[in-house]
């Protein structure tokens, strides 16, 4: 009861009627944190988007100025370099044939699969294993790619995946509740023009509808920039 009482006081906090500014958005998105652990603060950008056109399903990979996500595990099938490369670079796991014969019989302990051309034939052939999960490589992601020791760093230092859902919304951690304002407005600042870069030529009329923060499990707070 006294968890639903404290909660009841947060919401109480937000102005449901009330456009926030970006500021103001992050400085109450921190105070409203209600949870014992140091919250993540979390972005929902809603896009006038048809995502059955392919066109408009945005996905992607970028890196903001700060990172506070969680470490991905990344597992790397390649031959081009060496074990010890790939795990000086930061991966997590390293094989070839043998790794992809452990995804067949049911392992999936990793977040992430980078690979080189070579391999994708027999990777592809686990569709069904690694696409409703999302970790089927892909080369628009830097995921497949003959540069791998590159790439694994990128990924180790925050380079993040995006994409749309089923409703032309966007989701991700732009920080923590402990973070300064600063860095976590820095952070929602680079998201958001790069957003509108990616904006489909298809798209008519307003193109960002809504954007929300929230803290984990916190309420949400409506914003503009």
């Amino acid at each position: 009861m006294a968890s639903s009482k404290r909660f009841k006081k947060l919401v109480a906090l937000v102005d449901k009627k009330k456009v926030y500014s970006l500021k103001e958005a992050v400085d109450l998105a921190k105070q409203t944190s209600n949870t014992k652990f140091d919250s993540s603060i979390d972005i929902a950008i809603k896009l006038n988007l048809d995502t059955t056109k392919a066109e408009q399903q945005l996905r992607g990979t970028i890196a903001l100025p700060h990172y506070f996500g969680k470490t991905t595990k990344v597992l790397v099938i390649a031959d081009n370099i060496t074990s010890e490369e790939a795990k000086a670079a930061g991966a997590d796991f390293f094989g070839t044939t043998n790794m992809i014969a452990e995804i067949k019989n049911g392992w999936l302990d990793f977040g992430l699969i980078i690979t080189t051309p070579k391999f994708m034939p027999e990777l592809s052939k686990l569709g069904k294993i690694l696409g409703p999960k999302g970790l089927m490589p892909n080369p628009k992601l830097g995921t497949v790619t003959n540069d791998v020791i590159k790439s694994i760093k990128e990924f180790k230092k925050g380079k993040s995946t995006y994409r749309t859902d089923t409703y032309g919304n966007i989701h991700m951690i732009v920080g923590k509740a402990s973070a300064s304002a600063d860095k976590i407005i820095e952070n929602i600042t680079t998201l958001v023009d790069f957003i509108l870069s990616k904006r489909p030529s298809t798209v008519k009329g307003e193109y960002i509808q809504k954007m929300y923060l929230s803290s984990s499990m916190g309420p949400a707070i409506k914003f503009t920039i």
